[in-house]
């Protein structure tokens, strides 16, 4: 792979310079340094001025274009999406977030009655979409559907194959005491770390044990390669705001074939809805939208009462934009994957620690990296060690001094006995933004080690 300080060429000799060149692309303040690719995302101003123009259309034109254009340019973004994820279009529909899409899948499925379904996850699993988790265990508690759920432990850094031995450990647990594990939800990118998980191998084992898989690759498309069609997951969703370069709030909910009876209904259940049986009141509900060819699980998707889908529509300027100026996919994930390794063990150098890593090198195969802070933490904080009970306090005051005295954010997490910054790689970074953040890092490390953080407690 090339290094991150060049910009791989393109077939043809020419390149656009990835780096700092390309931060004029991106509407940034003049002095603010984006790490944070991994949480909201950020989209150039060309494809800011597409999400304008499809806003404009609609507030010229409300009705013609929400009732009769927006259903086709919908069907182009789809389109789009599944072809870069390498599925068919009628798999694919456009939500607003991961969030939505994974309440989407487990609101929709029917637990059996025997209350012997379980739910499992690692412990990697996002927090919202634990807390969904947790929602669909309490709301069954009381049906005559129970189903429950179980974390599958993991101690970083794991190798892959200790993820894949911890799943078949908890599906044994499981029939062992009379259980059925029924669905399992696999990162493809953990959000904390930023990690890359061996999704493959557990979609695949999920598939030999007869379990659903969930695969949540929120932080997914735009910053590895995917391939469904290869994959072949029970049920997929990504985010395109994070990674692909699209308005805020796009998400792709891919539903093969043989599933999409299991989703009766989008989230909330909008016209797009099809009954099983007749009203109460001998009538027929009224669709007052223009009648569509697409089938019953795609019209679920395609209004689901009045929100701005200009978003959903920048899917397909976005990958125009990343094929014409950044030279396509290949190309902004070579440049990303190794600037997140190379900047990542600079920064690490400058803070005189270490990359959450494993011996194989296989978590760092993303766009993010994560690095530890030179500070310890303690039980009772002896031995120059900063308490543990301390942890809240200090991470708090670091996030707030990055944005006020630094300009700018890098998450932060407590693990291992550490506080480690999950540092996002971008097109328009360069590995002496990561030597800049390890010394904003480290000087700030060093004022929490004079005590500085302790007016943050009062």
């Amino acid at each position: 792979m090339a290094s991150s300080n060049t910009t791989p060429p393109l077939a043809n000799g020419v390149s656009a310079a990835f780096g700092h060149s390309l931060r004029q692309e991106f509407p940034f303040d003049a002095d603010y340094r984006n790490f944070n690719q991994g949480s909201f995302g950020a989209w150039p101003t060309a494809i800011h001025t597409r999400l304008r123009e499809y806003q404009d259309r609609a507030n010229a034109r409300p009705d013609p274009f929400i009732r009769y254009e927006l259903p086709k340019l919908l069907d182009a973004s789809r389109a789009a999406a599944a072809a870069l994820l390498r599925a068919p279009a009628e798999t694919v529909v456009l939500v607003p977030n991961a969030t939505v899409a994974i309440n989407t899948i487990l609101r929709n499925l029917t637990w059996n009655p025997d209350g012997r379904d379980v739910m499992l996850y690692f412990s990697t699993v996002y927090g919202g979409c634990g807390k969904t988790i947790d929602y669909i265990v309490d709301a069954h508690q009381a049906s005559n559907t129970p189903v429950s759920s179980r974390e599958i432990p993991l101690q970083y850094p794991f190798e892959d194959a200790d993820a894949l031995t911890a799943f078949e450990a908890a599906v044994a647990r499981c029939v062992a005491e009379g259980k059925r594990p029924r669905l399992c939800v696999i990162d493809t990118v953990s959000s904390l770390p930023g990690i890359r998980f061996p999704f493959e191998s557990v979609t695949q084992a999920c598939r030999r044990h007869g379990i659903l898989s969930l695969v949540d690759g929120a932080q997914g498309i735009g910053q590895i390669g995917l391939d469904l069609a290869a994959l072949d997951p029970d049920f997929f969703l990504s985010n395109c705001h994070k990674w692909l370069f699209v308005p805020r709030g796009c998400a792709v909910l891919y539903v093969p074939r043989r599933h999409q009876g299991l989703i009766r209904s989008s989230v909330p259940t909008s016209h797009g809805y099809v009954t099983t049986q007749a009203n109460t009141n001998g009538t027929s509900r009224i669709n007052p939208l223009p009648k569509s060819e697409n089938s019953h699980f795609v019209n679920n998707f395609q209004f689901t009462g009045t929100i701005d889908c200009s978003p959903y529509l920048c899917v397909t300027d976005a990958l125009q934009w990343r094929k014409e100026v950044l030279g396509g996919e290949e190309r902004i994930l070579e440049y990303t994957q190794t600037l997140a390794r190379e900047g990542g063990k600079r920064a690490a150098e400058m803070l005189g620690t270490e990359v959450l890593e494993n011996s194989t090198g296989t978590l760092g195969r993303c766009s993010m990296t994560n690095v530890a802070l030179p500070m310890r933490f303690t039980t009772d904080g002896g031995d120059g060690a900063l308490s543990a009970t301390e942890v809240p306090v200090v991470m708090g005051w670091i996030l707030g001094r990055l944005m006020e005295d630094y300009n700018t954010f890098i998450p932060l997490f407590h693990g291992n006995g550490k506080i480690w910054a999950r540092l996002s790689a971008q097109v328009y970074l360069e590995v002496e933004d990561f030597e800049w953040a390890g010394r904003a890092l480290l000087e700030i490390c060093q004022r929490v080690a004079a005590g500085e953080y302790r007016g943050a407690a009062n």
